[in-house]
């Protein structure tokens, strides 16, 4: 037999721990990336070759920014070797040698070459002090440099070591869509794709409310799958269209599954009432009360407001619209959310013509011709937030101005415009895209009830890990034929899986979902209030201006006691010149965005209990006061005394407040002091909301 070099008997002895080249760089261009790259050049270019301690959370690829700085340093063509401090047992010996022997160990082999020891603060406590002890005082065979990893710093190494310290994928939000689009260009050849697929912005916002404990571990998982679910849902659509080539043209949302944890203090409903499920999931219920009685009380009251008395001391129908209507669907918020949405009568008319357009496509196309002009264009993916929320709050606005200078609350015709004007945006929209384009984006009154439905006690979610494991239909949100004990359905209205709902904002609780869910995922369940504001909340951008706009509301309906002081204005909105009313309608309406604009979105989410409180407030005195005069003179009559109004605004203003108080400490500082500075700041602005809606 012949002999084996000393060399090769190294390189036989070292193969098992040599590594490569890095994985990938440092993704993405927040200031924690930048920081990171920044870190790993000083590393590399040491003049001194320091040991290196890189600590982080697990899943960080802490091994990987360790050949990072081997790769971009002087020793870039030495070797590399890796040991696994916590899978090493006893002192070592394979890395140190034996006493006594004249074996080479595997520091004398690598010689000048780099070491990689991972995961240093998990070895047993006299192996740990041996390695820090060859970090920090080096080793006789040994010439190369000290790598080290661990979840925290050492001690014994500050002051010695180059630290590197790796920020967890959840401070570092701002990177996520860069982290998704590298690992598609990376994975996509492997899937047979010419060119990735695009990367809908609504998938980069959803998971960027996610924390990742496990990091870029957890994210690489979860962007595997969510591609063999997205190519295997492109196979079966293009095999049914005889298309040979499976390319995506984007990432549909609900192939993206992350593992929530389970949210605490929740109560399920049906869990404990079976037959409440049975009976709300029921389609003749929901057909029976949207299309057979709320679209014809909806005709019914329109008449009435044309063809009636047209003040509201006379018009019974107006009446209920401004005391009951206003005040009721404001007190439902905390209780039931976006409910109203589910039988608001402006979207059941748009659905009543979405149907009619298909059911007019239906029959040209029995009679062969053709009918791709009547088809309704596919739900419109994109960051439609970013436009369709301040298009929103200026409709609110328009409305709001439109309401106090043209006296809406006392002209009944006027009012039914309003009506009909919001109706006809939800029948064109409905005529356009399929589904409720006009609710989710473009509805003043949705968007109002979007943003107040994050304090409700009661939501619909569905467990992500049922849906990600037992569904392939995914006809919750898109629709379907029955499976299983599924029912047929159009899908969700607002386009948006139950799993994926990170709040209230665009669910309706119409229960379409849990019509069409065949595994039981979909639950029904209550919660604390507001639940939906929390630190790490991400929602759209353009909701600020919808508060400020709602918080307007309120000064522009008591402008008299914040303006009526100033010399040039006028002595009512109703009466006088038209473009002196406008602009001091636009001042008073404008009055909270000029306070509010440079204030944090997460301290306006923060005051927004307060906000309802303070509009019911200001519609409790009509509520009280007519809500029991509708029926004619002659008949039973109920008003309440003054001061019984005022101590119910006074009771709501003060209920928003405690509400306030409680989400400072979750979405602010758990810190005394601060947290009593901004509830005493809160309070004032509690006491000068009372005064302002003071009847």
């Amino acid at each position: 037999m012949e002999s084996t070099t000393p060399s090769h008997q190294c390189m036989m002895r070292m193969a098992p721990y040599l590594i490569g080249r890095p994985r990938r760089g440092v993704v993405g261009g927040s200031r924690y990336a930048c920081k990171l790259r920044e870190s790993i050049r000083q590393a590399a270019n040491d003049p001194e070759r320091k040991p290196v301690l890189i600590s982080g959370e697990p899943g960080l690829e802490k091994d990987n920014i360790a050949r990072l700085v081997h790769f971009g340093s002087a020793d870039r063509r030495l070797l590399l070797m890796r040991f696994d401090a916590s899978n090493i047992r006893g002192q070592g010996v394979e890395l140190f040698g034996r006493e006594g022997s004249h074996e080479l160990s595997l520091l004398d082999c690598l010689g000048n070459g780099n070491l990689l020891i991972d995961c240093i603060d998990l070895a047993e406590p006299q192996l740990q002090a041996r390695l820090i002890a060859l970090a920090t005082e080096g080793h006789p065979a040994f010439s190369g440099r000290i790598l080290l990893t661990a979840e925290s710093s050492l001690k014994e190494l500050e002051g010695i070591a180059t630290q590197i310290r790796v920020p967890p994928l959840r401070v570092r939000r701002s990177d996520l869509g860069d982290w998704l689009r590298y690992s598609l260009r990376q994975r996509s050849p492997s899937l047979g794709w010419s060119r990735p697929p695009e990367l809908p912005e609504a998938i980069v916002r959803r998971l960027q409310s996610h924390d990742f404990p496990n990091n870029i571990r957890e994210l690489d998982s979860v962007v595997e799958r969510a591609l063999q679910q997205a190519r295997s849902q492109a196979a079966a659509e293009q095999a049914s269209a005889a298309i040979t080539m499976v390319l995506p043209a984007a990432l549909p949302e609900d192939v993206f599954w992350v593992n929530s944890r389970e949210p605490n203090l929740r109560f399920e409903i049906w869990r404990w009432k079976p037959q409440l499920r049975q009976l709300m999931r029921s389609p003749q219920l929901w057909n029976g009360l949207l299309f057979g009685l709320v679209s014809w009380v909806f005709v019914l009251v329109n008449l009435w407001l044309w063809f009636g008395p047209q003040d509201r001391a006379h018009n019974s129908m107006l009446k209920f619209f401004w005391a009951w209507w206003w005040p009721l669907i404001l007190l439902t918020y905390p209780l039931v959310g976006r409910l109203w949405c589910a039988v608001c009568p402006f979207m059941v008319w748009g659905e009543i013509a979405q149907n009619s357009k298909k059911a007019l496509a239906k029959l040209i196309s029995t009679l062969g011709l053709p009918t791709g002009w009547l088809q309704p264009r596919l739900w419109p993916h994109g960051d439609h937030d970013s436009w369709g929320a301040p298009v929103l709050a200026i409709g609110f606005a328009a409305i709001l101005i439109w309401e106090e200078v043209w006296n809406l609350e006392d002209t009944a015709r006027l009012s039914s415009y309003l009506l009909l004007l919001i109706t006809s945006g939800a029948v064109l929209c409905s005529l356009v895209f399929e589904k409720r384009f006009w609710c989710r984006y473009l509805c003043p009154v949705g968007g109002m009830n979007g943003l107040f439905a994050k304090l409700s006690i009661l939501e619909l979610r569905a467990q992500s890990g049922t849906c990600s494991g037992s569904c392939t239909s995914y006809a919750c949100f898109k629709g379907g034929p029955a499976e299983g004990e599924g029912m047929a359905s159009e899908g969700c209205p607002l386009g948006t899986h139950p799993a994926h709902l990170s709040d209230n904002r665009n669910c309706v609780l119409c229960l379409t979902c849990a019509q069409a869910c065949p595994h039981h995922s979909v639950q029904l369940r209550l919660r604390p209030p507001a639940a939906d504001l929390q630190r790490s909340m991400h929602g759209p951008k353009g909701e600020k201006g919808l508060i400020l706009v709602l918080a307007g509301g309120i000064t522009l309906h008591h402008w008299q006691r914040l303006l009526g002081w100033l010399p040039l204005a006028p002595e009512s909105l109703q009466e006088g010149p038209l473009f002196a009313r406008l602009v001091f309608a636009a001042l008073a309406l404008s009055l909270p965005a000029a306070a509010g604009l440079w204030v944090e979105r997460r301290w306006l989410y923060t005051a927004l209990p307060l906000l309802w409180s303070v509009l019911l407030a200001r519609h409790l005195p009509i509520g009280m006061a007519e809500a029991g005069t509708v029926l004619p003179i002659g008949w039973p009559q109920w008003s309440a005394n003054p001061k019984v109004i005022g101590f119910c605004q006074s009771l709501a203003i003060a209920v928003g407040w405690l509400g306030c108080v409680v989400l400072l400490r979750r979405l602010i500082s758990r810190q005394r002091q601060p947290w009593l500075t901004a509830s005493g700041a809160l309070l004032v602005l509690a006491l000068a909301s009372r005064w302002v809606v003071h009847i």
